[in-house]
């Protein structure tokens, strides 16, 4: 079957969709600001001509955060089915985009190169893939993005706007900046001492490799997260002041304790999804109504519940349907509880 997406920002992040897509056999149409982006674009295989977003399935919008709405809204005009975005602020998006064919979206993935010359086609394979879906968002679109982006490799998290927005600024917009500083500090102290920047272990390296991302988008993500950023920042500089004074008291105790608490945290960082897992199958009747998928997985990822396959079965007597996930057996009885504590009637049963 014949599969049309669009993007709109051929960057990193739009290229790389564009290369995963095309492998999966999707023809892509793709448009920029920046004609050379385009035919780099071509000619490296990410999209296979530019143009309208006329007759596309879905539209991934890739431009920078300031541009996403006034691209949405184009992709819309312009007759695409469904719409997301890759942006990493999601609240004012949200609020100034409300059509029920946009499904806001945030990839966790990215690379130090910078640009289409950068992209690749697993960049997304094993990275967390947000949706923020909203009470209008159209079931029908919702689980259109959400299957093509586990298409891509990616596994998808299910949150509000602005739970997201104060989640990515203590992983994504704060860790940024703090490399960013600690580059700064050290970039300060080597034109005193040539010799520092060489002597740059590996923890350094690692800790700072961040700061070698394309400074250009930071200045728009701040600016819109700038609450939940400004809050992170200051719970960093409180968390520093504690140890600081932990070093100058000589209280070796209460540092060891602070340094194995954040040891033990990084130790248990979750990783990639198991190989060999037994799954069950949970049936949710619902109302046939916008909105019901979205706030299924949203419940399910509070929940801390993965979903592995999704779907939604129509009925034909009456404005009632069902929803089929599919999950892992050993979660499946906290998500039966959730749901009935929200007055849902499911069923559950083992996948053979």
């Amino acid at each position: 079957m014949h599969k049309k997406a669009g993007i709109i920002g051929l960057g990193l992040i739009g290229g790389s969709i564009g290369q995963a897509l095309r492998e999966d056999g999707w023809e892509v149409v793709g448009i920029d600001l920046d004609d050379s982006r385009v035919v780099a674009a071509i000619e490296m295989g990410a999209i296979d001509h530019t143009g309208s977003m006329e007759g596309t399935e879905i539209v991934f919008v890739a431009t920078p955060v300031g541009a996403i709405a006034g691209a949405v809204q184009q992709a819309i005009n312009e007759g695409a089915s469904v719409v997301t975005d890759v942006g990493s602020v999601k609240g004012s998006i949200c609020k100034e985009v409300t059509d029920k064919r946009f499904v806001p979206g945030h990839p966790m993935a990215g690379s130090e190169q910078e640009g289409i010359s950068g992209a690749r086609a697993d960049l997304f394979r094993g990275a967390a893939w947000v949706l923020t879906p909203r009470e209008n968002t159209d079931d029908a679109c919702f689980a259109t993005v959400r299957s093509t982006i586990i298409s891509l490799g990616a596994d998808v998290i299910v949150i509000d706007p602005n739970s997201h927005d104060e989640l990515v600024a203590v992983v994504s917009h704060v860790p940024h900046l703090t490399a960013g500083s600690l580059m700064r500090i050290a970039d300060d102290h080597s034109q005193e001492h040539r010799p520092l920047l060489r002597l740059a272990a590996g923890g350094f390296r690692d800790m700072t490799r961040i700061a070698a991302g394309h400074p250009g988008i930071w200045p728009d993500i701040c600016m819109d997260n700038a609450t939940a950023i400004t809050s992170v920042i200051d719970e960093v500089i409180s968390s520093l002041q504690e140890t600081r004074d932990f070093i100058s008291t000589e209280n070796k105790e209460a540092l060891l304790t602070r340094l194995q608490q954040a040891r033990t945290a990084r130790v248990n960082l979750p990783t990639g999804v198991p190989q060999d897992i037994e799954l069950a199958i949970v049936r949710v009747p619902v109302l046939d109504q916008p909105g019901e998928l979205a706030s299924l997985t949203r419940l399910a990822t509070e929940i801390d519940v993965n979903i592995y396959d999704l779907e939604i079965a129509h009925s034909s007597e009456g404005q009632r349907g069902v929803v089929i996930m599919v999950v892992p057996v050993d979660r499946s009885e906290r998500l039966l509880g959730a749901l009935m504590a929200n007055g849902y009637r499911p069923s559950v049963r083992t996948m053979e």
